[in-house]
């Protein structure tokens, strides 16, 4: 096959575009043979990349094509990447991980996927998703110094530790370039007034004993409120066949007045039901937050004499955003009260603020800074017929996250101080002074920070002969000492702010690690690889684990790939060292409230708080993984591959679940785990004022399917050449905790990426479809598989691209996401993160997003 690029019969080619293809360039074939490469997945350095675990890669060319601006964006149509995947898109006040992104393989979360630089850990964000799940932050990694990426769908703690349980992210940089490269792109939607702006530049110089490649990059995008989504952007979803999911918190609002629940006489007749005045926070929400990232690295490596060399990377990068929502909500919880002699009170008479939002102090706004650094050093060369490598490194993420008194944050007791003076009016929903408005918010500062130092070291090699064949191996060490704290402002811990969530951690700790692997010949057609890894915690204990895997090459088309594995999670320094800590929660207080009841003031929907607390005490997650699979070179020109996967994950760290905490506690007003107020006359249970929950060892993970891809090349003569790829992943089983997910809410079982690839001389052009399966709309984890809810349809997204090379040095590109204009599907949701009418975690509300690209090369 005369082609500078050859196919890996390890994880097919998927396309020229997007889809994912395995490929190793080669440029003389005696020089391929001498040459020895590490893949993913494997410590020994080979000279054939195939193997017995599935990977993924997507090129260089590839990215470039895709017309995404982001990691993120290119991994989140990826069929592998499932529920967990998460980005800055729907950013809120209640966020914990605000200007932050990450991948999820499978749907086990991103915790659960390990995500590699250049073959080597990076530091966690210093804020945790979701209060306390640690991640690695992709925004942090600029495309425009992305070699390619590596996607290996199997377990793989025998070869790189903890995380490793779904599969491995390896993200390989740029280096050795000679030359210098400018890019710039512009692009908007066709809807809303969002845009974004791309400029990078990398500039290499080198020779045969060395080169220094530096890389900058710049990334920036506008904005999406609620106001501007139509449909998509009020919480009352009623109107479209979904629930009313507009705030209890209204303003005007509603009040205690003599033991009994009374609204406000001026609410509007249209927001009024009952006694309750509802308020839609859905407008003033971010659905896609302004963001701006600016990236630097230098990558160099030289010769240091004939078996030694040095390399170096440094990487710096420094990410805006912003975050936010609707005023600041209050109820009976604050503490708050009108005197009877207030100027305003339509009653003369004390009343306490029940439901209650301070429109006129504005909406509250967070803007986060983030800023990483990394840098790794080492020597690699050769003993012998033994390679080798060592190397230490630093990193840090330090992130900043602050309210001034212009964004909305309000405290509870400046505001009680200017109740009392009589110049703050909480009644008719009027705009108090900006005086006064100054004189009860305030500023908020929340801090993090996450700190790694790593040293490494490995050989691989040729170890001794067995049946004539030489068996390679590989081994190596690992010591790594971490620490993240997360400090939120001390105005939330005394409790003086409310609305919002509050996260505080503090933890640290070191591990060392030893593995081998071995891979060994057992006939011409026959290959065993196996592994083992043992890792030493500070504050957990040790662990072990072994991988096996087998390939057979049964003709010179065909060959068949097995593997199994056992793999483990640490608890994350966030989980263990989580203080007290406070996320909103929407749900009904059904003991209140047994059937709804517009006259009933318990019934109005509302946020409650759940305060979480760390546990020193949890254990490390388990989990088996296996593989089996086929790879079928039907031609010179077409391969089509198949596996069938299964990964079981075991004592899985989670949170309880609140819905079950809250039927066994809350109702007991006597209870220390469900707070309540004292009840009102009339009344055996008060409001709601707190859920104490924790997270636990409680959960088992259990998820299997078929992944298949094809990828079909043809020559049209004088007309080109055209490529034909599919990447489609079928989701058999999902199940946690006995319930099993799969087609369920958020879970799809269907998905597929389906492009077509088109050159001509100095043209091309590409069109990807992107397939997204239908899934149940939300239940109740008890109701899942005891009933059936409506279906959220299903989504495909074309997506084009035409490219024009002006010159050799100087191409033009054109294209468009989403092309069609293909809305979210209707979801009802869950109630909580999901309440504007779609299923945010899946599906993309941005709409048609045009763009173009230039870049320059000499």
């Amino acid at each position: 096959m005369k082609t500078t690029f050859q196919l890996s019969l390890c994880a097919l080619a998927l396309s020229a575009f997007y889809s994912p293809q395995t490929i190793a360039q080669a440029t003389d074939e005696s020089a391929e043979a001498d040459e020895r490469i590490q893949v993913t997945g494997s410590r020994i350095n080979r000279t054939d990349l195939e193997g017995a675990s599935p990977v993924d890669v997507i090129s260089r060319d590839e990215i470039e094509a895709s017309g995404f601006s982001n990691l993120q964006q290119l991994l989140e149509r990826n069929p592998a990447a499932g529920v967990g995947t998460f980005s800055t898109r729907g950013n809120s006040q209640d966020s914990t991980a605000n200007g932050g992104a990450a991948v999820s393989l499978r749907g086990f979360g991103a915790d659960a996927t390990l995500v590699l630089v250049n073959g080597r850990r990076v530091n966690v964000s210093a804020f945790a998703e979701g209060v306390a799940n640690s991640f690695v932050d992709i925004n942090t990694i600029p495309v425009a110094a992305i070699e390619r990426i590596d996607i290996l769908k199997d377990g793989a703690s025998a070869i790189y530790g903890s995380d490793a349980v779904a599969g491995v992210v390896n993200v390989i940089l740029r280096d050795d370039y000679v030359g210098t490269e400018f890019n710039a792109g512009y692009g908007g939607t066709t809807g809303p007034s969002y845009d974004e702006t791309t400029f990078s530049t990398v500039w290499g110089n080198g020779d045969s004993s060395g080169n220094t490649t530096v890389i900058l990059d710049y990334f920036k995008n506008s904005s999406i409120m609620g106001y501007e989504m139509g449909r998509f952007g009020t919480a009352n979803q009623a109107p479209y066949g979904g629930n009313d999911f507009r705030s209890s918190r209204g303003y005007p609002g509603n009040f205690i007045l003599n033991g009994e629940v009374v609204i406000d006489p001026d609410c509007p007749a249209e927001n009024a039901f009952g006694q309750t005045c509802v308020y839609d926070y859905g407008p003033w929400t971010m659905t896609i937050p302004e963001a701006e990232r600016i990236g630097a690295l230098i990558l160099a490596n030289r010769q240091l004499n004939t078996n030694v060399e040095g390399y170096l990377e440094i990487a710096a990068q420094h990410n805006s955003s912003m975050a936010g929502g609707a005023a600041t909500p209050l109820d009976l919880d604050a503490g708050l009260y009108v005197p009877a002699d207030h100027p305003n009170n339509p009653w003369g008479e004390r009343v306490d603020i029940n439901r209650y939002r301070t429109v006129d102090a504005g909406n509250r706004v967070w803007s986060i800074e983030s800023d990483t650094l990394r840098l790794v050093a080492g020597l690699r060369g050769m003993v012998g017929m033994w390679d080798w490598d060592v190397a230490v490194q630093k990193a840090r993420s330090r992130s900043l996250q602050t309210g001034d008194k212009s964004q909305g944050w309000v405290r509870t007791d400046l505001m009680q101080q200017e109740i009392n003076a009589g110049r703050y009016n909480p009644f008719g929903g009027v705009t108090n002074p900006q005086s006064v408005i100054d004189a009860i918010t305030t500023s908020l500062v929340r801090r993090g920070e996450s700190h790694l130092t790593a040293v490494d070291g490995s050989i691989t090699g040729e170890a001794f002969e067995l049946g004539g064949r030489q068996v390679m191996m590989a081994a190596g060490f690992e010591y790594r000492e971490e620490d993240v704290e997360d400090i939120p402002d001390d105005q939330f811990q005394r409790g003086l702010i409310f609305g919002t969530e509050s996260v505080s951690a503090s933890a640290e700790r070191d591990q060392w690690a030893a593995y081998v692997e071995f891979l060994a010949p057992l006939t011409d057609d026959l290959e065993l690889s196996i592994a083992a890894r043992h890792d030493d915690y500070s504050d957990f204990g040790t662990t072990t684990n072994p991988q096996v895997k087998l390939r057979w090459t049964a003709t010179d088309t065909l060959s068949f790939r097995a593997s199994y594995g056992e793999g483990f999670r640490a608890p994350s320094l966030a989980q263990i060292g989580l203080g007290p800590s406070q996320v909103s929660q929407f749900f009904l207080d059904t003991y209140r409230c047994p059937e709804v009841d517009p006259n009933n003031p318990a019934c109005a929907a509302t946020d409650y708080t759940i305060v979480f607390g760390g546990n020193p005490n949890l254990e490390a997650e388990t989990s088996e993984s296996w593989n089996l699979g086929a790879v079928w070179q039907v031609t010179r020109d077409w391969d089509i591959s198949a596996d069938i996967w299964s990964i079981t994950q075991d004592n899985k760290i989670d949170r309880n679940d609140y819905e079950l905490v809250y039927q066994a506690e809350c109702n007991n007003q006597n209870s220390t785990v469900c707070v309540r107020l004292d009840p009102l006359p009339g009344e055996t249970l008060g409001p709601l004022s707190r859920l104490y929950n924790s997270y636990i060892n409680i959960s088992s993970q259990e998820a299997s399917g078929i992944d298949f891809s094809t990828n079909y090349g043809m020559s049209l003569d004088d007309m080109g050449d055209l490529k034909l790829a599919l990447d489609w992943s079928y989701m058999t089983k999902f199940e946690k905790n006995g319930i099993d997910y799969a087609g369920e809410y958020n879970y799809p079982e269907h998905r597929w990426v389906a492009s077509a690839d088109w050159t001509r001389g100095f043209f091309g052009a590409t069109a990807t479809l992107t397939y997204i399966g239908e899934f149940e709309d939300y239940q109740a984890p008890q109701e899942v598989e005891s009933s059936e809810a409506r279906t959220v349809d299903a989504q495909t997204l074309l997506d084009l691209q035409v490219r024009y090379d002006v010159s050799t040095n100087m191409q033009v590109v054109l294209g468009g996401t989403n092309v069609l204009d293909e809305e979210p599907p209707f979801a009802i949701g869950d109630g909580d993160g999901d309440l504007y009418g779609y299923a945010s975690s899946v599906h993309n509300p941005r709409g048609s997003f045009v763009y173009g690209k230039f870049s320059y090369k000499f």
